[in-house]
């Protein structure tokens, strides 16, 4: 599988994500620096944590721009898989391919610890094979996670089965008290109407090795994997940006 990490001046995460998927998972993974907008080539892009431009004016606000988020939105619509990690689903939801917003943690605190995260909805291109209940320990590093949405947008995530991940007690229980950052129903993480673009806030490239607390991690991106594996190689395609194009004009991803 070809996946590309996308990494924007203030990215942080780029190298565990390249060594998990690469060096553990052995796929073919290239980092590609947030000015290129040539990514026809992979069957896959991740935008990873971190803090770009310094979530200057807020997460995700500065990167929404960058000239490779014109091609990752052509290439959502083209059905190609996204992945937004920490402040990649924050800027997913600034560029409009994925709906609401990542605001301050309640409290103002900034959040950086191991939380209970439950499976959930319909298979995603990080869930599929993990059965729904799953509970998972994965740790979060976000000042800016509180999801929010209009209360129509959350009835349409719950409805349609695209709320992916849940903070949760370690026994499942969906609890306030399990909710680190105060995001509404206690979401962690969604998918975009075509099923093809994902954002979580946990890190599962921080959970994926014995070393590690928890290697729950693993079975997400290893999910990931054999959705690549399984769809046809992609011949590489060229996306044609038009200047005057706005970002969140992505078509059924953008919802």
């Amino acid at each position: 599988m070809r996946i590309a990490v996308v990494v924007f001046p203030g990215t942080n995460c780029d190298e565990e994500t390249r060594y998990v998927l690469g060096d553990v998972l052995g796929q073919d993974v290239e980092p590609v620096w947030h000015a290129d907008t040539e990514l026809g080539r992979f069957d896959a892009i991740i935008l990873p944590g971190g803090f770009s431009y310094g979530d200057h004016l807020r997460a995700g606000a500065i990167a929404r721009f960058s000239p490779v988020m014109k091609t990752v939105a052509d290439l959502a619509r083209r059905d190609r898989i996204v992945v937004g990690i920490c402040n990649g689903f924050q800027v997913l939801c600034e560029a409009g391919l994925l709906p609401g917003a990542l605001l301050p943690n309640a409290g103002g605190s900034f959040a950086g610890r191991w939380v209970h995260c439950r499976v959930e909805g319909e298979p995603s291109p990080l869930t599929r094979g993990v059965a729904p209940g799953t509970v998972l320990k994965l740790p979060i590093a976000h000042g800016e996670g509180r999801y929010t949405a209009p209360q129509e947008t959350l009835e349409a995530l719950e409805r349609d089965g695209r709320i992916v991940f849940r903070y949760c007690e370690v026994d499942g229980t969906i609890t306030e008290g399990a909710n680190p950052n105060g995001s509404q129903a206690n979401v962690a993480g969604i998918m975009s109407a075509g099923g093809n673009v994902v954002g979580l806030m946990p890190h599962p490239e921080r959970a994926a090795e014995a070393e590690l607390p928890s290697q729950d991690g693993l079975p997400l991106l290893k999910a990931l994997v054999g959705i690549g594996a399984q769809r046809p190689r992609l011949e590489p395609v060229a996306v044609a940006v038009p200047a005057n194009r706005t970002v969140g004009s992505a078509g059924s991803t953008a919802r």
